[in-house]
């Protein structure tokens, strides 16, 4: 017996780390939903916060997630709303889609969540903070699920099992701002890794003969930086026609979020498409690319699609610190000697080749297509692209490129 009561046992202290934990991860997939760029290292430093007791504070806690997570002036304006809505159940003044909002406006201590852990399910549903709506939502599965807790259901959904315009719909959406998602983690990473000029000796010495050789002015070595650039080539033909739509979305998204980037559709012939792909609309952009996509869905010469690429594009797209990417189940029906060696060819320009092949996903799938067998020994990296995890799991491999 302590002075403040009993002391919990191992099991109330693992119910009120489970759920913290639950309310944390509900709160991170609220910021994702509404475009914060939340990954892996950013919820490890807000769990660290909440451990060192922040959790008993609010306006201590608000005040540090909001450095942590706001990136941009527009979040910074819109993080306190946020907060508000999920940690005090206060109303959001703008649409804001918040995921596990609490039903009382209670401040989220962990005291709070130790009295309410006796009672409690989890994270509820999704719901959308709108100030007119004083309907309370249903909690049942046939309630309003949107935003984050949608993007979540489908995130281990293979592609060509989405049937549903409306599932559909969200996963294009999620596509594109994966890509952005990714492209502000590895700008973030670039520039760490920036950081830490080493010290030039023989610039030194020459700048400071006129001081008899006195270091006072010290010159640093700057290396050159020189960002990723990302190359895309989607197979279009008809095998890939189920993933075909969800890939160009994300393209759209890498394409007007990296700076550095290209993208080429490939059946029988190879076509440049990053100009139409750069359209602001995503509608518009697919429209430009269907009257330009001619031969689409039918077979694939990958083989000759890289033989026009390595001729034609590669001196011009990719330099020393390129990824192609290719997006392919490998049937070719062309010369798989030809792929082996369009791919060597290639191997030899640029820093990686990424194969992302859908069916790799599947249960009891083997690569045993022959253009497939051809390209893999040139490969650095041979994944599965056939869920949007899948797509998420890439960005650790071209953070270290």
């Amino acid at each position: 017996m302590s002075c403040c009561g009993a002391t919990p046992d191992h099991e109330d202290m693992d119910a009120v780390a489970r759920l913290v934990a639950g309310r944390l991860g509900a709160f991170l997939k609220t910021l994702r939903d509404n475009g914060f760029a939340i990954g892996l290292a950013e919820g490890q430093d807000a769990a660290a916060v909440m451990a060192e007791g922040y959790a008993d504070r609010p306006g201590l806690l608000r005040s540090a997630f909001k450095h942590l997570f706001s990136a941009r002036k527009s979040e910074w304006d819109r993080f306190d709303g946020l907060f508000d809505a999920f940690w005090l159940g206060k109303r959001v003044r703008s649409r804001s889609l918040v995921a596990g909002s609490p039903p009382a406006a209670n401040s989220p201590s962990l005291k709070s969540l130790h009295d309410a852990s006796a009672g409690s399910h989890g994270p509820q549903g999704a719901t959308d903070q709108i100030p007119s709506d004083e309907t309370p939502r249903e909690a049942g599965g046939e309630g309003v699920r949107e935003g984050a807790s949608r993007v979540e259901t489908l995130a281990d959904t293979d592609f060509r099992k989405l049937a549903d315009p409306d599932q559909v719909a969200v996963a294009h959406e999620a596509a594109e701002r994966l890509a952005k998602a990714m492209r502000t983690r590895l700008t973030r990473r670039d520039q760490l890794r920036r950081k830490g000029d080493r010290l030039d000796l023989r610039r030194t010495i020459h700048r400071n003969i006129s001081h008899g050789g006195v270091p006072i002015a010290l010159v640093h070595r700057r290396r050159k930086h020189k960002p990723l650039r990302l190359v895309v080539l989607l197979d279009a033909s008809g095998s890939m026609s189920p993933y075909t739509a969800v890939f160009l979305r994300f393209i759209h998204g890498v394409l007007d979020a990296f700076r550095e980037a290209e993208a080429f559709l490939f059946h029988t012939r190879l076509a440049y498409v990053s100009d139409a792909m750069k359209e602001k609309d995503a509608a518009r952009a697919l429209d430009r690319l269907s009257m330009m996509a001619q031969g689409a869905g039918g077979g694939t010469k990958i083989g000759e699609s890289l033989a026009t690429f390595n001729r034609w594009h590669a001196a011009r797209v990719i330099h020393s610190r390129t990824c192609v990417m290719i997006v392919s189940d490998g049937y070719d029906t062309g010369d798989p000697a030809l792929l082996g060696r369009e791919m060597a060819q290639l191997r030899r320009r640029c820093r990686r080749i990424v194969w992302l092949n859908p069916m790799l996903g599947w249960d009891g799938y083997a690569p045993e297509a022959r253009g497939i067998k051809a390209a893999l020994p040139h490969v650095d990296l041979y994944a599965p692209a056939h869920t949007l995890s899948s797509l998420a799991a890439l960005e650790p491999y071209l953070a270290r490129l």
